[in-house]
C-alpha cells in the first residue's frame, strides 16, 4: 500500500506500508524505490534493484551495519565520522554562524526557512556527512520540513544513508512565558539540569526525557547531545548549571533516568532491544569527568585546559558513566555514544604518561573506557578539537587541541583514531581525515587501516538503524506541532519547575503569602540592573535595566507599586554572583600571568588564599607555568545585584523583604542573608511557578544539589575534584546550607530523598 503527503514546498513523501513490518518514508524527487520481496517492501537505498542486507529490515542492526560498512568506500566512511559544526535553522545574520543559499545571504535569498544552506548541500554530498547538530529552528513545522530536506537530499546520493541530527539541550525556560503558552509551538520548558537535580527525583527525571524524546523526534532530532553526567566538584566551573550537581550518586541515579527515558521504545515503537521510532540517542558528556578544572576555570578556553585531582578522587567522576550511563535499567543498556571533555587529565595516565586532551589519550579512551569498562558504543571528540587555537586564551570559539597543539590539524585526526575516538565533532570537512587514513595506510597496511576504519563506521551505522532511520527518517509537519509543546508536556515542564525551587530561609513563616483570591497585597519589585560586559564568545553586551519579573503576569497575584512605603513586601529577582572565566586579558596585558581569581562573591575579591604554584601548566613560551592567581583580584559583573537587596532592605523597613535567587553555581550569600527574610533559589523558572510557590498554591521541595559555600577562604582550600568538601554557609536562623538541604513551609525537609542521598 501506497501514499503520498506534501511536506508544504517541499517534496513529496512516498510511504509504503507493510502489512508485518515497519512503514517505510520514500522522497519522490530522490530516485530511490522499494524494492518487493517475499511479500514485503524494503528501500532500494543504493539503487541497485538487489536486496543486499543493510536494506533488509528483518536482520538485526548489528548485522546490516557491518554489511554497509564493508560497502563503504574510505572517503563514505570518513565523511560518517564527521559531525557538523553548529546549523541555525534558517541560517540567517543573526543568528550564531550564518550561511548562504545559492550564494546569497538568507535575507537576499528568497529562500523558504526549511531550505538547505550551500554548505549543507557541499558537506552532505561533497564531504558524505551525515551527522548534524542544529540550533535554534523557527519553529516545530519550520524543524519538520527541513529534516525532510537534508533526508531527501541524503537519500538522493550515494548509498542513500540517512542524517543523525541531534541538539543540545533545549527544554529551558523562558522566565516570563505563561507555562501553556508554547502549547503547538514552543517546546515544553523545563528547569535546567541542575534544577532537574533539585527534585532529587529519578523519576521525574526519566520522564522529561521521556516527553523531551517524542519532543526532539517530531522536530527530527535523533540524537541529544546530553545528558551531562560530570560531578561539578569545583564550584566556580562555569558548567556547573548543566550538570546534576556534585554528588557521584544523586548525578549516576538522575543520569541513569535521563538515559533511559531518550533511549528507551516500548510496545509498538520497539525496532529491537528497547530502541526503536520513539528512541534518541544519548551522548553521555563529559568522559571521564570536567568538573574538577584547576582553579574552576572551564577548558573552552586555553585558559582552563587542565584537570586536576589533588584529592585523589578520579575514580569518582567516573561513577556516573560506569555504574549509570552504562548500567542502565531499561533494555538498551548503556548510553548509545560518549563525548570525552576538552581537559587534559593532569598526570592520570598510568600507563604512557601523557598529558593530552582527554579525547587524545589511548588510556583514557582504550585502556580504561573501551578495554576496563567495556564500552563499545560511539566515541565522539568535543567541538573543534581537532583546529588550530587562535592565540587568545580566553576565546571560546578557538580550536582546542590541548595538549597536542604541535601536532597539523590531518595529524591530530590520526592520534585521535589511534586513541580510539569514533568521530570528530565541529568538523565539516572530510580531507583531514582521510589524509589520517593514508597515515595510517603507511605506517599499518591498507588492510588494518581499513578495518579500523570500519570498526568506527559499525558503531555510528548501528545508532541510526536501530532508530528506524533507514526506513523512515520523514518526519510530518502538522503532527510535528501537534507534539512539540502539547499542553500536557507543558505542564510537565511546569510542575517540574515547581519542584525545583529550594526555599533557603523563611524567616518568622513570612511564606506562603496570602492568595490573591483571599487579600490582594502590594508588591515592591525593584528593576534590575545588568551592567556592559561580554557574553561567552567574547561580544560587548551592552548595559540595561530590565523587570525582572513580567508585570502583566505579577499582576495577576499582587498589585504591584513603585513605592516601597505603599508596598506589603519586597520582591528582589537576583542572579549569582559572575566573575568571569578566570582569566583577565588586562592583566596579562601589565606584564601578569593573567590568571585571575574566579569569585562566588559579590564584593571585590582579592585571592588571599589558595595555592602559591600552580598544579599544571604549559612550558611552551607562549603559555605559562605557573597559573595560580594568588593576590590577584577580581570584581563581579553584577556587584548591583547585591546593592539591589541592600538598599531594598533599608527602604522596607521592617516589612518583608523575599529574594529570589537564579543559581548557576553555589553562591556565597552571607553579604545579604541576614538582611532577607526569605531567600529562594532556583534553576530556570517561569515567573508563574515562583508566583504560586510565593503564594503558597504549592509548597516548596527542592533540595540544594551541591553546598552553598560559608566563604571565598572554602572555596579556595576545597579540592578541585572531592565532591561535598566545602564548610556550608549558617544563616541567622542556624539552619546550614549543605548539600540535600532544602525547607518547606514546615520547616526543614527530612524525607527519604534526604536519607538516601546525605
Amino acid at each position: 500500500m501506497s501514499q503520498e503527503r506534501k511536506q508544504g514546498n517541499s517534496a513529496e513523501i512516498r510511504y509504503v506500508q507493510n502489512e508485518q513490518g515497519p512503514t517505510l518514508g520514500l522522497s519522490t524527487s530522490s530516485g530511490v524505490k522499494e524494492i518487493q520481496q517475499d511479500g514485503l517492501f524494503f528501500k532500494d537505498l543504493n539503487r541497485s534493484g538487489v536486496l543486499e542486507p543493510y536494506k533488509d529490515w528483518r536482520l538485526s542492526s548489528t548485522e546490516r551495519a557491518q554489511d554497509l560498512a564493508s560497502r563503504m568506500t574510505p572517503e563514505q566512511i570518513a565523511g560518517l565520522m564527521l559531525y557538523s559544526r553548529h546549523q541555525s535553522i534558517p541560517a540567517g545574520k543573526t543568528n550564531w554562524i550564518s550561511s548562504t543559499y545559492n550564494g546569497k545571504s538568507y535575507e537576499e535569498s528568497g529562500a523558504k526557512p526549511w531550505d538547505l544552506t550551500d554548505e549543507q548541500k557541499n558537506f552532505l554530498e561533497r564531504d558524505h556527512l551525515r551527522h548534524i547538530l542544529v540550533t535554534n529552528v523557527e519553529s516545530p513545522e519550520v524543524a519538520a520540513k527541513w529534516n525532510n530536506a537534508v533526508q531527501a537530499y541524503a537519500e538522493s546520493v550515494g548509498l542513500g544513508i540517512p542524517a543523525n541530527n541531534s541538539s543540545d539541550p533545549r527544554h529551558g525556560s523562558n522566565s516570563d512565558s505563561e507555562f501553556n503558552a508554547g502549547a503547538g509551538g514552543t517546546i515544553s520548558m523545563w528547569p535546567e539540569t541542575l534544577g532537574l537535580a533539585a527534585t532529587f527525583d529519578p523519576k521525574l527525571v526519566r520522564r522529561f526525557g521521556e516527553i523531551a524524546a517524542r519532543e526532539y523526534r517530531a522536530l527530527g532530532l535523533t540524537t541529544a547531545l546530553s545528558p551531562q553526567v560530570d560531578i561539578a566538584t569545583d564550584p566556580r566551573w562555569f558548567r556547573f548549571n548543566g550538570t546534576f550537581g556534585e554528588d557521584p550518586q544523586l548525578s549516576t541515579d538522575l543520569g541513569r533516568a535521563y538515559i533511559d527515558g531518550f533511549q528507551t521504545s516500548e510496545k509498538g515503537d520497539e525496532i529491537e532491544n528497547g530502541w526503536g521510532r520513539a528512541s534518541v540517542n544519548a551522548m553521555v558528556k563529559h568522559w571521564p569527568g570536567g568538573g574538577s578544572g584547576e582553579g574552576g576555570r572551564d577548558a573552552h578556553y586555553a585558559s582552563g585546559k587542565y584537570a586536576v585531582y589533588p584529592g585523589g578522587k578520579f575514580d569518582e567522576h567516573l561513577k556516573p558513566f560506569t555504574e549509570g550511563a552504562f548500567k542502565l535499567e531499561g533494555a538498551t543498556g548503556q548510553a548509545s555514544a560518549v563525548m570525552p571533555y576538552y581537559t587534559v587529565s593532569w598526570e592520570q595516565d598510568t600507563v604512557n604518561g601523557q598529558n593530552v586532551g582527554n579525547a587524545y589519550s589511548k588510556y583514557l579512551i582504550t585502556a580504561l573506557l573501551r578495554e576496563k569498562y567495556g564500552y563499545d558504543g560511539v566515541v565522539c571528540t568535543d567541538w573543534l578539537i581537532t583546529a588550530d587555537e587562535n592565540g587568545e586564551k580566553d576565546s571560546f570559539l578557538s580550536g582546542k587541541p590541548w595538549g597536542v597543539e604541535q601536532l597539523s590539524v590531518a595529524e591530530r585526526h590520526y592520534k585521535l583514531l589511534l586513541a580510539g575516538v569514533d568521530q570528530f565533532g565541529g568538523n565539516n570537512e572530510m580531507g583531514p581525515v582521510l589524509e589520517a587514513y593514508e597515515m595510517g595506510v603507511r605506517e599499518h597496511g591498507e588492510a588494518w587501516m581499513r578495518q579500523r576504519f570500519e570498526r568506527s563506521a559499525v558503531r555510528l551505522l548501528t545508532n541510526i538503524f536501530r532508530l528506524g532511520l533507514f526506513e523512515n527518517p520523514y518526519v510530518q509537519p502538522q503532527h510535528s506541532q501537534q507534539i512539540v509543546g502539547q499542553p500536557d508536556y507543558m505542564q510537565a515542564g511546569y510542575e517540574a519547575q515547581l519542584k525545583s525551587v529550594v526555599l533557603l530561609k523563611n524567616k518568622n513563616d513570612v511564606l506562603p503569602l496570602s492568595a490573591p483570591e483571599q487579600t490582594r497585597k502590594k508588591a515592591y519589585i525593584p528593576r534590575r540592573y545588568i551592567a556592559s560586559g561580554r557574553d561567552w564568545f567574547g561580544r560587548i553586551t551592552p548595559e540595561k535595566t530590565v523587570d525582572p519579573l513580567n508585570p502583566s503576569i505579577a499582576s495577576k497575584y499582587f498589585d504591584l507599586t513603585d513605592d516601597p512605603e505603599q508596598a506589603d513586601f519586597a520582591l528582589v529577582c537576583i542572579e549569582n554572583p559572575d566573575s568571569g572565566m578566570g582569566y583577565s586579558r588586562e592583566d596579562a596585558e601589565a606584564g601578569g600571568s593573567g590568571y585571575v581569581p574566579i569569585s562566588l562573591q559579590y564584593r571585590p575579591y582579592t585571592a588571599v588564599f589558595g595555592r602559591k604554584e600552580s598544579l599544571a601548566g604549559d612550558s611552551r613560551s607562549s603559555d605559562v607555568m605557573n597559573r595560580s592567581h594568588l593576590g590577584k583580584s577580581v570584581r563581579t559583573r553584577n556587584e548591583s545585584d547585591l546593592d539591589l537587596v541592600l538598599d531594598t532592605r533599608a527602604k522596607m523597613g521592617d516589612k518583608p523583604v523575599i529574594v529570589s535567587m537564579r543559581l548557576s553555581n553555589p553562591a556565597i550569600v552571607a553579604e545579604f542573608e541576614p538582611v532577607a527574610d526569605v531567600i529562594l533559589v532556583h534553576f530556570g523558572l517561569q515567573d508563574q511557578a515562583l508566583l504560586e510557590i510565593l503564594c503558597g498554591y504549592t509548597e516548596p521541595s527542592g533540595l540544594l544539589p551541591m553546598q552553598m559555600p560559608a566563604d571565598m577562604r572554602t572555596v579556595e582550600e576545597q579540592f578541585e575534584d572531592v565532591p561535598r568538601d566545602m564548610n556550608s554557609y549558617m544563616d541567622s536562623e542556624g539552619h546550614v546550607y549543605d548539600f540535600a538541604y532544602g525547607l518547606n513551609f514546615s520547616g526543614v525537609i527530612d524525607d527519604e530523598r534526604v536519607k538516601t542521598y546525605r
